[in-house]
C-alpha cells in the first residue's frame, strides 16, 4: 500500500522563475545534490541541489552554508522531500544574452526521508520538465521577486540624494544576503551595515603606488570585507560612516585573504569601476548593529596563542606613548592600558599607531574590541589590535552598560588576577607587594615574577652607569674597545669608529619594609634619571661637581615601581636579582586599597566580613 506523502507546491517553481512573488513555506522534492568544492583552502564547499515541484524542474538552487549539516547528515538525499521557508532568488549571468536564475536556500526543513518515498512525485500527467533557468529579458535591469524577509519593497517616495552617481536607485533592486555572495554572481545589491572603516593607507613598489581603505560589512545573514583601491578611496571614502547602512553593488569577488581577515567568510569584495554605493535612508532595524561573541577576561587564560577573540573591559590603566623605530626602519608608535573586567581579572592591550595617539583614558572608559588577537609572552597573555580589529569606546552595548556600573559600584577596587606577566610602557598591572613579602613568597626561584612596590630611590652607582654599544639599529650590544679609535661588535660582526651610550644603572629602592638594588635600563633609567643617556655622559664626564648634584636632585621621590625578580646563580651562588619594567607617578586610592587588604587581614575584619 503506498504511502501518503505531503503533496508538493505544483507549478511554484515556474512562478518564481517568471519573477513572481511567491510567498513561503513551499514543499519541493530533491531530484538530486551535487558538491561544489570551495575555491579559497580552508573554505567551506557549498551543495547544487535539482528540485522538482511535481510539474518543473529547478536544476540550480544552492544550499546556504549552514545548511551544509543536513546533506553531511544524511537527512538531505535523492528523492527527499522538504520544505523551504526562507530563500532568496539571485540572477547570475551565463552571457550576454541572457541570465541564470538561482535559488539561495537559507531555511529548509526535511519532511520525508529519500528512502521512504523513493522515486520521483508527478503531479502532471507527464513527467516534469526542466528550466533553462533563465530570468525573462524584461526583467534585466529593474527585476523583483520573492523577498523573503530580505526585500527593500519601501515606500515609493524616494529622495533624490538616496540615488547614487550613475542615477540608478539601488534601494529599488532585490537585495541579496551576504551569505550567498560567490564569484560565480555579477549582478546583485546587498544592503549591509559598516562595522568598522580602516584609515587610508600608502604603498609604493616597483610596480608603482597607490591608496586604499577597507571595511567590514555585515547584515542579517554574514560578514565581510571591502576593499577601495586609488580612485574609490576619492569616491566613497568620505562618504562611508561606520555604523551606517548602505545599498552595494557591483564588486569584485574573490577568496579572502584569511591573513588579514577573520572575518567569517570565504571571500572578499572589491570595489572596481563599476561599483556602486547609495546612503539607506529606509528602516534599517534588519541589519544588526555588530555580531560579536564576548569572551571574559579570566577566560582568556585557557584560549589558544593568536586566537582572534571578542572581548570588552574597562581601562583601569594606561601608560605612556611609545615611539620607536623597527628593525625594518620604521617609526612606529604604540601604548599600553590594562583592562579589567567583572571576571576579576585583567590583561594589557596594545594600541599601535593613531589608535595609540588618539586613545583618551580619562575617566576610565569602557572599550570594545572585535576580532583582538591573543598574544603569549613570558607565560602570559597579552591583546594586541590587528588592522580589522573593531575598537569602539564607550560602546552602546548592554555588556557595556554593566561594565559601567559594576566599576562604579565598587567594582574597581577589587584584587585581579593578572594575565600579563609582562608589559612594559608603564602599564602597572601587577600586584602590591613589599619587599619583605618577596622574600618570604621565595618569589622568583623558579621562574621570573613581577609585583609593584610603593617606594623611593635611597642611592644611585654613578660609576660605570652607561656602557658604549653598537650603534647599528637596535642592536645595543656592547661593543669592545680596539684601542685603535675603533669599535668591534661581536654580533654584527662590525668594526666602526662610532658608538652609542646606553644607560646600565643600579638603583637602591626602598619601601617601608627593606631596600633592594634595582637594575634600570636605558630607556627607564632616562624616564626616572630626566635627562637624556647622552646629556647625561656629557655631564658626568664634564663636571663631576655638577653631576654630583643631579643624582642627589632625584633621590627620594616617592614612586611606583613594576619589578621582575628571578634567582640566578653566579660561579654557583644563587642571587635574586631584580630590574624595573616601569615607573609611575604614585596613585594614592589604590596604594590605600591595598593597605586596607592588609590592615583587614591582620586584624581579621574580613573573617569576620565572611561570617555575616
Amino acid at each position: 500500500m503506498a504511502r501518503n506523502f505531503t503533496s508538493l507546491s505544483a507549478g511554484v517553481l515556474e512562478r518564481i522563475n517568471r519573477g513572481e512573488d511567491v510567498p513561503c513555506p513551499i514543499v519541493v522534492q530533491v531530484l538530486g545534490i551535487k558538491r561544489i568544492p570551495s575555491s579559497n583552502p580552508g573554505g567551506q564547499d557549498r551543495y547544487r541541489l535539482v528540485l522538482t515541484d511535481g510539474v518543473d524542474t529547478h536544476n540550480f538552487a544552492m544550499l546556504a552554508i549552514p545548511l551544509n549539516s543536513l546533506y553531511e547528515d544524511g537527512q538531505l538525499t535523492e528523492f527527499t522531500i522538504v520544505r523551504i521557508d526562507r530563500f532568496v532568488p539571485s540572477k547570475v549571468n551565463r552571457n550576454d544574452n541572457n541570465e541564470r536564475q538561482v535559488l539561495i536556500v537559507f531555511e529548509m526543513t526535511p519532511l520525508h526521508p529519500g528512502s521512504e518515498v523513493g522515486t520521483k512525485i508527478e503531479t502532471a500527467k507527464s513527467a516534469p520538465k526542466a528550466f533553462n533557468n533563465t530570468a525573462p529579458q524584461a526583467q534585466k535591469e529593474n527585476y523583483s521577486g520573492n523577498t523573503n524577509s530580505y526585500s527593500n519593497n519601501q515606500s515609493a517616495q524616494k529622495a533624490n540624494m538616496s540615488m547614487n552617481a550613475s542615477g540608478v536607485d539601488l534601494s529599488e533592486h532585490l537585495t541579496m544576503p551576504i551569505e550567498s555572495l560567490s564569484p560565480y554572481q555579477n549582478k546583485w545589491v546587498i544592503k549591509a551595515r559598516v562595522m568598522s572603516k580602516s584609515a587610508i593607507r600608502t604603498w609604493s613598489n616597483a610596480k608603482g603606488e597607490g591608496k586604499l581603505f577597507s571595511m567590514d560589512l555585515c547584515d542579517e545573514t554574514g560578514e565581510i570585507r571591502c576593499t577601495g583601491f586609488r580612485d574609490m578611496v576619492d569616491r566613497y571614502y568620505d562618504m562611508l560612516e561606520i555604523d551606517k547602512v548602505y545599498y552595494i553593488s557591483k564588486c569584485q569577488l574573490k577568496p579572502a585573504n584569511k591573513q588579514y581577515s577573520q572575518l567569517k567568510n570565504d571571500y572578499e569584495m572589491t570595489m572596481n569601476s563599476d561599483t556602486q554605493i547609495q546612503p539607506c535612508i529606509e528602516d534599517q532595524s534588519s541589519i544588526p548593529k555588530m555580531k560579536y561573541d564576548l569572551v571574559t577576561i579570566t577566560d582568556l587564560a585557557g584560549k589558544a596563542p593568536d586566537s582572534v577573540i571578542d572581548v570588552i573591559g574597562i581601562c583601569k590603566e594606561a601608560g605612556p606613548v611609545q615611539k620607536f623605530t623597527s628593525r625594518a626602519n620604521k617609526e612606529l608608535t604604540k601604548r599600553e592600558i590594562t583592562l579589567i573586567d567583572q571576571s576579576n581579572a585583567s590583561i594589557s592591550l596594545t594600541l599601535w599607531g593613531n589608535e595609540a595617539l588618539t586613545f583618551n583614558d580619562f575617566d576610565n572608559p569602557v572599550v570594545f574590541l572585535k576580532g583582538a588577537k591573543l598574544g603569549e609572552y613570558n607565560g602570559g597573555k597579552t591583546l594586541g589590535a590587528l588592522q580589522s580589529t573593531v575598537i569602539k569606546i564607550n560602546p552602546d552595548l548592554p555588556e557595556g552598560h554593566r561594565l559601567r556600573g559594576w566599576f562604579e559600584n565598587g567594582g574597581s577596587d577589587g584584587n585581579f588576577v593578572t594575565l600579563s606577566t609582562r608589559s612594559g610602557g608603564g602599564n602597572m598591572s601587577t600586584d602590591f607587594c613589599t619587599f619583605h613579602e618577596a622574600k618570604l613568597k621565595n618569589m622568583g626561584a623558579e621562574k621570573p615574577e613581577y609585583f609593584q612596590i610603593m617606594g623611593m630611590i635611597h642611592t644611585i652607582r654613578s660609576e660605570n652607569m652607561m656602557y658604549k654599544a653598537c650603534p647599528n639599529g637596535e642592536c645595543n650590544k656592547k661593543v669592545v674597545d680596539m684601542n685603535n679609535g675603533t669599535y668591534r661588535c661581536d654580533k654584527c660582526n662590525i668594526e666602526t669608529t662610532e658608538y652609542k651610550n646606553r644607560l646600565l644603572v643600579n638603583m637602591m629602592i626602598g619601601d617601608w619594609t627593606s631596600n633592594r638594588w634595582v637594575t634600570f635600563f636605558s630607556e627607564l633609567g632616562e624616564k626616572v634619571l630626566e635627562k637624556k643617556t647622552d646629556e647625561i655622559a656629557h655631564l658626568m664626564e664634564s663636571d663631576k661637581k655638577e653631576a654630583e648634584n643631579f643624582i642627589q636632585s632625584v633621590l627620594f621621590k616617592p614612586k611606583i615601581y613594576k619589578l621582575r625578580t628571578k634567582v640566578e646563580t653566579y660561579g654557583d651562588v644563587p642571587r635574586n636579582k631584580i630590574s624595573a619594567i616601569a615607573v609611575g607617578e604614585t596613585k594614592i586610592r589604590d596604594y590605600n586599597q591595598y593597605l586596607l587588604k592588609n590592615i583587614r587581614s591582620l586584624t581579621g575584619i574580613e573573617k569576620v566580613e565572611s561570617k555575616e
